[in-house]
């Protein structure tokens, strides 16, 4: 059960497809004035940006959800870790960025393929840290490792197995896969995460997944918690 009073709405990795977030944030305000009065909580479990065309768009969007009250929690994944990394100088980072779908993510925001593939990688890095608006790295870099309510725990990418939850460190949080995926646990709480993309919502005794590709597939998902209650909403 999630807190006494709450309605909970976790989101599932965007990736760049501000299209979606906007049909699912309806979705979720039509769901929600449905259910009757509760006191809701809307949970980003990271992973804004990537992949898909608009990144910019999805981080402004967010950022806009998040200045307007304490109704909305963001949880850094591991893509907004290498691209808030990268667009401070760091070439490591930004090498790591353009592997792992930063191509979308910079056109977002107004450079193009050639202009990035033109020089080092350095210069791309410093290139970076002159044009990403400081407004949305202050967005990204709001995001917190981690968010409990009742018997419910919402990360990224999972849990280290064996580990308390205080202890859990980032890299985990935000990385982690066969550990966690492959390992049944016993704790008295369900791991709610993203990372690791599936045809469909995964519900176990231990963890739900609701990564469901959205930048590929179409389907941007939202997991609604409430007292014993779940639920899918799904574009």
């Amino acid at each position: 059960m999630v807190a006494p009073g709450q309605r909970i709405y976790a989101i599932g990795d965007i990736h760049g497809r501000a299209d979606l977030l906007e049909q699912l944030i309806a979705m979720i305000e039509a769901d929600d004035a449905a259910r009757g009065d509760a006191e809701i909580l809307l949970i980003f479990l990271g992973d804004l940006i990537d992949r898909g065309p608009d990144s910019a768009g999805v981080v402004e969007r967010v950022g806009q959800l998040l200045a307007a009250g304490d109704q909305v929690r963001l949880i850094k994944g591991n893509h907004e870790e290498v691209f808030a990394a990268a667009a401070t100088g760091c070439s490591k980072s930004t090498r790591l960025l353009m592997k792992i779908g930063g191509y979308e993510t910079l056109e977002s925001y107004g450079i193009s393929r050639a202009e990035a593939d033109e020089g080092t990688m350095q210069d791309l890095a410093d290139l970076l840290k002159h044009r990403i608006p400081q407004a949305h790295l202050a967005i990204l870099n709001r995001g917190e490792d981690m968010v409990r309510s009742g018997d419910y725990v919402f990360v990224h990418a999972g849990i280290r197995p064996g580990v308390i939850l205080d202890q859990q460190k980032p890299s985990d949080l935000r990385w982690i896969r066969g550990p966690f995926l492959d390992t049944r646990r016993r704790d008295p709480f369900v791991v709610v995460h993203g990372h690791t993309p599936t045809e469909a919502v995964e519900f176990l005794p231990d963890r739900i997944g609701i990564d469901t590709g959205a930048c590929y597939s179409g389907k941007l998902t939202a997991l609604g918690l409430e007292g014993a209650e779940r639920w899918v909403l799904q574009t």
